[in-house]
Parts: C-alpha cells; structure tokens; sequence
C-alpha cells in the first residue's frame, strides 16, 4: 500500500473550505478514500451531512465527477453509472480504468438505502461503498437510526421518564453486506489511518461490489467537542464497540486487537447522548451494553481467520 508520504503527495480530490462541522469525523475518511483509488474516480452522495455541506451551490469540495443522490439510491446512482462505463467501453467509446464510488451515511444506509445497497450487491456492479456512520440520522436532527447505539438519547429516542434512550441494539450492517457473498468488505476507524487507506486501496483494486462501514464521529449528537473526535474514535476501537475486521473472498481476518481491551464506559462516559446512563438506574444498561459487546467481540475472534462463506 501506499506510505503516508505518498499518499500525502497526490493531488487532493477532495477540497477544503467545505460546511462541516469542525471535528466531524466525515472529511478524513473521504480525502484518505479518494486518495486510495489509484485512478480516476466517479463519485455519488446520498442526501446527508456529506452532500449538504460540501455541495452548497455555487461551491463544491469534490475536485472529481460527482453526483447527488436522494437518501435511498447511492447505490442505485452508481450503478447505473458503472453500467454505462462498461457500454462505452464495449463500444470503443472510452479507454482506461475508472473507479466508483458510493458514500452514505448510516441513515441513508443502514435503513432508507438498504434496498438499492442490496440490490447493487447481488447484481455485482464493479464499485466501493462507503457507509461513515456517525450513529444517527445527523443532518435532520439527530434522530435516531437503525445505526444508534443502544441506550443512546437522540431527538426520536429521549432518555426521559418514559425510555432510557434508544431500546434497539444497532444493525449489524457489515454482517448483512457479507451475507451477500462480495468479494471484499470491511470495517474502519479514522483514527487509524494506514488501516482505512489500506482497505479502501484493497477494495478499489478488487473486482466485483465492495463494501467499508467506518466509524464517524459526530460532535454535533455527541455532544463532544470537536478536538476530541478521533480519541473517541480510538475508544471505540479499543472498547471493542467498533471491531476493525475485514473479509476478503469469504475469509474473515481480525486488523486490531487491543492489548488492553477497555470497558465500553470509557467510551460512553464522556459523551452527552448518553450521560443519563451515568445517573441512578443506568448502571443496568451499561452492563446489558458491556456483555452484549463481550459476547460480539468473542464470537469475532472465534471466526479470526475462518471462512464465513
């Protein structure tokens, strides 16, 4: 793979002076993607915090073709694209490789795109997509998704007298986008940079639909602050919250064990969706969260270098 001098030195495709948020977890993991193609890239967004504060007219941050998508078809948009690619190519009409991208977050992924995703995968469009999970649906309002981790209070799940926020455990999306058999899918964090480069290089090179699910921190429904998001990135990662694993052609391989595997309450406690956990009766939640991660992380390092499919 490429170093980081490398990677540093080629053009930068995805530009600067965008509206995200200060800390958000979003831009290093599409400047490390674009910079990970190795050719020239298309590109589409789903309707989220990506598209909106990178593409207000007449500005844009995307220094390659781009398309806007709505909230339920990233998948679909570049689909079709990389099918026209294939057509003109058949014909003559263009030479050269090019590489395909779909971003969304994990509102338009996990839960309004999920039918175009699958769809996409079992027809087998040549293309990565790329899901940057910030755990809710961020840019309307931090509702929650399928995406939120349980426990967590959003404007749709409010930790109150009646539930202790959100009531669902969050969809294992990687496990569903590896039950479609692709040849390549993974999981990644920002904070681990050469990982999420490595991967992402993997995937464009691989043939056949391909699939990276990254940790996005989010200070807006996290209520952090924005200079500690890629700690809390690496919390995630070392409490086991957000396993770094890929499987490539059905084989699944675990990137990172921590050496000190951290309690889940180190990443919870610092952060305000879930400070009513850390009042009278949320001790109950943390610990149902904590086996339910022990028990996840142990069933990951039984299939470490087994076959899934």
């Amino acid at each position: 793979m490429a170093t980081l001098k490398e990677l540093a030195s080629k053009e930068e495709l995805f530009t600067g002076g965008h509206r995200l948020c200060s800390g958000c977890g979003i831009p290093p993991i599409v400047r490390l993607v674009l910079r990970s193609a190795g050719a020239p890239v298309v590109a589409t967004t789903a309707t989220g915090c990506l598209e909106v504060g990178t593409t207000i007219y007449p500005y844009t941050s995307w220094r390659v073709p781009w398309i806007h998508s709505a909230f339920e078809n990233a998948a679909a948009t570049i689909s079709g694209v990389e099918s026209a690619y294939k057509a003109f190519k058949r014909k003559g009409k263009m030479k050269g490789d090019v590489k395909f991208v779909a971003f969304g977050g994990d509102g338009g992924t996990y839960d309004i795109g999920l039918q175009a995703l699958s769809g996409a995968l079992e027809r087998g469009h040549n293309f990565l997509y790329i899901c940057y999970d910030n755990g809710a649906y961020m840019n309307t309002g931090i509702q929650r998704s399928s995406a939120t981790p349980f426990g967590s209070a959003t404007t749709t799940s409010p930790a109150g007298t009646v539930i202790p926020g959100k009531q669902e455990w969050r969809k294992d999306l990687t496990r569903i986008v590896v039950a479609h058999r692709v040849p390549y899918a993974a999981q990644a964090s920002p904070h681990l940079w050469k990982d999420l480069a490595r991967k992402a290089e993997k995937a464009f090179q691989t043939e056949g639909p391909t699939f990276m699910n990254v940790m996005s921190p989010c200070p807006l429904g996290w209520y952090t602050k924005p200079e500690d998001s890629i700690g809390f990135a690496k919390l995630s990662v070392d409490t086991c919250y957000w396993p770094l694993y890929e499987v490539a052609d059905g084989v699944l391989k675990v990137n990172y064990k921590p050496k000190e595997k951290k309690p889940v309450e180190d990443w919870l406690k610092p952060q305000g969706r879930f400070k009513h956990l850390f009042k009278p009766g949320g001790d109950e939640i943390i610990e149902k969260m904590q086996k339910t991660i022990d028990l996840e992380w142990e069933r990951l390092l039984e299939m470490d270098g087994k076959r899934v499919y």
